[in-house]
């Protein structure tokens, strides 16, 4: 297998459609001079992305700090994928917040989350990776 086989650059519209099709991702903020990192249930709304949450250290991060990036990734027998999207999140305030009510974005858990957060990208990235796992292919 080639270089080039190994290792697939996806498209804007190949990594906007993985996005479509999932809902968990993590979400990476600046936090008190740190990188925190958190899962997120999210959805997508034209070519930004929003997630849900309530009062706390996520909320606090990303209205302090905007910058922040996302990922999502999979895997199957042959292949994997990664999306990385990096930009800026902001809290929707009054008629904005009614935005997440149009796409399936539904929190996992019983936990209220009334703030309603919008990333919009300054770059969105994805790779593809051929998979060989030589060592399940050897014989005891």
């Amino acid at each position: 297998m080639s270089e080039p086989d190994i290792v697939t650059t996806l498209d804007a519209d190949a990594c906007w459609q993985l996005l479509h099709d999932h809902e968990l991702g993590r979400l990476a903020f600046h936090l008190a001079g740190e990188v925190h990192i958190t899962p997120i249930n999210y959805a997508v709304d034209g070519r930004t992305l929003l997630f849900r949450t309530a009062e706390g250290n996520k909320l606090l991060g990303v209205v302090m700090h905007s910058d922040v990036a996302f990922e999502i990734d999979g895997m199957d027998d042959t292949e994997a994928w990664s999306v990385v999207l990096r930009g800026r999140a902001r809290l929707l305030e009054g008629d904005e917040e009614h935005r997440a009510e149009r796409v399936p974005l539904r929190p996992w858990t019983s936990t209220a989350k009334y703030n309603v957060v919008e990333i919009a990208p300054t770059e969105v990235t994805g790779r593809r990776f051929a998979l060989h796992k030589p060592w399940e292919h050897i014989q005891p």
